[in-house]
């Protein structure tokens, strides 16, 4: 049985309250064999609401009265499917869907499993798929089928989900990793992990995130550190082999092909194959807590850092942006660049929308356009 650590903190330290939410002598670790269960689902109609249900619960804490026009608490999730539509996941209002002209609520009313978003996706048939507190959901257009345990699925709480570039989806969970091809989930082992007591929620098999590499290797974030998937092997990267902390929150891989990786406890580090370089340790940027990184279309590398906004490194200079720049708040946890050229900021306080080196405050009733 996995053992789930919950910890309760004093501080009012906006994260913590908010998220319930390599090398050299690189160690190679072999693959346990795959399990599988097969799955069944429920499909629910969709009935849409226009507005937010800003459940007390599952949302960020009300630590005061946000604005009523502010689409969410909390934006945790960033995502435009293939039609032009923005859906943002939130932390306790579902998801939320602008379609150009107006936003759509989806939540447990409308048949929508799941209050806390985190991963959103889109499948090669058009399917929208979210991760969420409770399971996987698929949105093909015209209604959600919901999976949960009784489908197959043997850890329901998701907090990363993606699509490798064969269609096969890879969910990492509380209580671990799996793949899903459409009718089965299988177990995929990763050797388990000290939990982390300092985090919020956590376990010896929570999977933190997933990541498809230009080669196609599968890349995976634990509180044991990192692990690396070629097809064969697993390989670890971790604090005894030069990684800088273990707690790791995203990976990403620029167009260098230089690795990125964001910690809970150690700041922003990059790895260009050979060596870890930590920006944080160097005193070259401020905040520990790391939640996510984003490349954009110029190359330029974007990460948020626990109460000091958003940072942004043009291969040269870092550029941090912060409530001076039109942010109501430092708790930024997504960002996405759209079709459209539009840069949009999720996290507390709602949405952001960037342009000319200014933040301008996105409502439900705007503004969308640049």
């Amino acid at each position: 049985m996995t053992k789930i650590y919950v910890l309760l903190k004093t501080s009012l330290s906006v994260f913590s309250l908010l998220l319930l939410t390599a090398c050299n002598g690189q160690l190679k670790v072999p693959i346990k064999e795959n399990s599988s269960s097969d799955s069944t689902s429920m499909t629910n109609s969709i009935k849409k609401s226009e507005e937010p249900i800003n459940s007390p619960y599952y949302g960020a804490p009300f630590v005061n009265n946000p604005p009523a026009n502010r689409i969410s608490d909390f934006v945790r999730n960033i995502f435009q499917d293939s039609k032009g539509n923005l859906w943002f996941g939130t932390n306790g209002d579902g998801a939320i869907r602008y379609n150009g002209k107006s936003l759509e609520y989806y939540s447990i009313n409308e048949g929508f499993n799941g209050l806390a978003i985190r991963g959103i996706v889109e499948d090669e048939k058009g399917n929208v798929w979210f991760g969420t507190e409770r399971g996987l959901t698929k949105y093909d257009g015209n209604s959600f089928t919901n999976f949960n345990e009784k489908d197959g699925l043997l850890s329901p709480n998701i907090w990363s989900l993606v699509i490798d570039s064969r269609g096969l989806m890879w969910i990492g969970s509380l209580g671990g990793a799996f793949t899903f091809n459409g009718k089965k989930f299988t177990a995929f082992a990763i050797p388990e992990s000290q939990p982390d007591p300092l985090r919020g929620v956590t376990s010896e098999k929570i999977i933190h995130c997933i990541m498809e590499d230009s080669q196609g290797n599968m890349w995976f974030g634990t509180p044991g550190g990192a692990y690396m998937y070629d097809g064969k092997a697993l390989t670890h990267f971790s604090e005894k082999n030069g990684s800088p902390n273990n707690s790791i929150n995203r990976i990403l891989e620029d167009k260098n092909h230089n690795f990125w990786f964001a910690t809970h406890h150690k700041g922003i580090s990059r790895y260009d194959g050979e060596t870890f370089t930590n920006f944080t340790d160097n005193g070259v940027i401020d905040g520990n807590e790391i939640w996510t990184i984003y490349e954009d279309t110029n190359g330029d590398i974007w990460f948020p850092a626990e109460n000091y906004g958003v940072y942004r490194f043009d291969g040269n200079t870092f550029t941090n942006y912060s409530t001076k720049d039109g942010l109501l708040s430092n708790a930024i946890q997504c960002m996405y660049q759209d079709k459209e050229g539009r840069f949009w900021f999720g996290g507390w306080m709602g949405l952001f929308r960037f342009d000319k080196n200014y933040f301008s405050v996105v409502t439900k009733k705007g503004s969308w356009e640049i």
